[in-house]
């Protein structure tokens, strides 16, 4: 218990240096903190693409695991930021499967993030009809969908 109370410290003093006016509630489950943050600033939090969010969530996860001397990911969510775009995936992910069905040919996903792209992934993953992979390096990367 007193690990997270720690962490939370830590998060708070980050926030804090960042002159965010924020609160924000912490959980701990799979090896990933994940925290719901409550601010004024959520679009300076987000930044363009979600480019902001995705450095803010790996510092703190660096710091934490310089702190504990074990990494975990840090997940941030920020005015539904994360929940409306997992939405949006879930509708691309099945208009792929639909595409790649009907023309029955591979179907090519670019300008994933990681994170995104694992999120298709796992909607896929137990698909009967089509199979999801990755491939290319750094932000080469892209997600394929195609027939089984």
């Amino acid at each position: 218990m007193a690990k997270s109370k720690t962490q939370e410290k830590t998060i708070k003093k980050f926030l804090d240096l960042l002159g965010l006016d924020t609160s924000f509630k912490m959980s701990e489950e799979e090896g990933t903190i994940s925290l719901i943050l409550e601010t004024q600033d959520s679009g300076i939090v987000i930044g363009y693409h979600g480019e902001t969010l995705e450095a803010l969530q790996l510092i703190l996860s660096l710091i934490l695991a310089k702190e504990s001397g074990e990494f975990k990911r840090v997940s941030i969510e920020v005015g539904d930021y994360k929940k409306n775009r997992e939405e949006w995936l879930e509708k691309i992910a099945l208009d792929a499967k639909e595409k790649a069905l009907t023309e029955n040919k591979e179907v090519y996903l670019s300008d994933l993030k990681p994170w995104e792209r694992r999120v298709v992934h796992l909607l896929l993953q137990d698909d009967k009809e089509v199979i999801s992979e990755s491939t290319g390096e750094g932000r080469e990367r892209v997600l394929v969908v195609k027939p089984r």
